[in-house]
């Protein structure tokens, strides 16, 4: 076999007797953020697939190990940059966990909702852009005009549009504004009002349907020997979901809603990722239902001014909206860890590409990247 190894761009030459190395990346516009893939081509179709991550690689876990626990929540918050909230919250579990540290209840329902409304941002961004990766411009400002009238109840809480910096140990940083709870109903019944619009626009749109319909098709077993997680995973059949399966915060008490689809190609996460969303909206419902119910209180522990972690290890997972977040703590009594090894659902969720980009061809491929749902600052870490 001769192999040519080629760019993008007019240079490029196809050779029908050749087999191709193309290299899409480290900085290729369909990609979401600077990733590489290293495509074997025979003429138009993909033979082997090579995903090489590390461009972004910035050292997180050292950096954990220098820092206190207050700081370490400003790190931990950007791996995945549209999941901030989330995030934060497996470390300062991990944390109180350690400590024996129980929130207050009014915290523990805030940072349900907080979760919650993140998750429905993160999904209306992966709802707008996957159809601009497939030439669907419109959605887009459907998805962002939703994300904004969410973004405004999250902006007002917590001083952040995307790095909100509002757990701490042992709670939240500050009690809720007065109103707020009035706010975020009135957003999330608008946002569920207008979700069908979204719907209409892109599920029933023949074109999408054919380039998404039989489309990197994800089976249960390559979901299982991957570790993937996630909406991915349950558009494959995976009936897994932390929330319900290992309740954490307020989940034990809220009827979780588990979405499964069984094609697992692009058009059942898709869908998966939508129904994601409405159940998502219902469950801040309910927290803020909680929340007016529960009679005024704290919303944080008093902490010392310098926090030391007992020694011992323990290991915190969340269901963050792009699949399992998990961290795992090492403590020798110090105010810093002395090991935070993180688990993020993105760097799994990618690798199982080398396993299904073989036999598409190279348009296909755009379709299915798109539809795995990641953020590189969440692969490299």
């Amino acid at each position: 076999m001769t192999e040519r190894v080629v760019g993008i761009g007019a240079g490029a030459k196809e050779l029908a007797t050749e087999d191709m190395i193309l290299n899409i990346g480290p900085q290729h516009p369909s990609t979401h953020g600077v990733l590489r893939l290293r495509l074997t081509l025979d003429g138009e179709r993909i033979t082997a697939a090579e995903p090489i991550v590390g461009y972004m690689h910035r050292g997180a876990e050292k950096l954990f190990e220098v820092r206190d626990y207050r700081q370490i929540i400003m790190l931990a918050n950007r791996h995945d940059w549209l999941s901030g909230f989330a995030n934060e919250l497996g470390v300062v579990i991990a944390a109180e966990r350690m400590l024996g540290m129980e929130p207050p209840v009014r915290a523990v329902w805030a940072r349900t909702l907080l979760a919650e409304l993140n998750r429905v941002l993160n999904h209306l961004m992966f709802l707008g852009s996957y159809p601009l990766e497939l030439g669907a411009m419109t959605p887009l400002f459907y998805a962002f005009n939703e994300r904004e009238r969410i973004q405004a109840v999250m902006e007002e809480i917590s001083g952040g549009r995307m790095h909100y910096m509002f757990n701490r140990v042992g709670g939240l940083k500050e009690d809720l504004p007065l109103g707020w709870l009035d706010r975020v109903s009135a957003a999330v019944a608008e946002t569920r009002r207008r979700v069908p619009d979204i719907e209409n626009l892109i599920l029933h749109n023949e074109i999408f349907i054919a380039r998404t319909k039989g489309v990197g098709v994800l089976t249960r077993e390559q979901i299982m020997q991957y570790g993937v997680s996630g909406p991915i995973a349950r558009a494959s059949g995976v009936d897994f979901d932390l929330r319900r399966d290992d309740p954490y915060l307020a989940y034990g008490e809220l009827p979780v809603k588990v979405v499964t689809r069984g094609a697992g190609d692009c058009h059942a996460r898709f869908e998966v990722l939508f129904d994601q969303l409405k159940v998502s909206l219902d469950l801040a419902d309910a927290c803020v239902e909680r929340l007016r119910e529960l009679p005024p209180g704290p919303i944080n522990q008093r902490l010392p001014k310098v926090l030391k972690v007992p020694e011992g290890h323990t290991y915190a997972w969340t269901e963050n909206p792009l699949g399992i977040n998990g961290y795992y703590l090492v403590s020798r009594g110090d105010k810093t860890p002395w090991r935070l090894k993180l688990r993020s659902a993105s760097y799994n969720n990618i690798q199982v590409l080398r396993e299904m980009l073989p036999g598409h061809v190279v348009a296909d491929m755009v379709a299915i990247l798109g539809s795995m749902f990641f953020v590189v600052g969440d692969i490299d870490k």
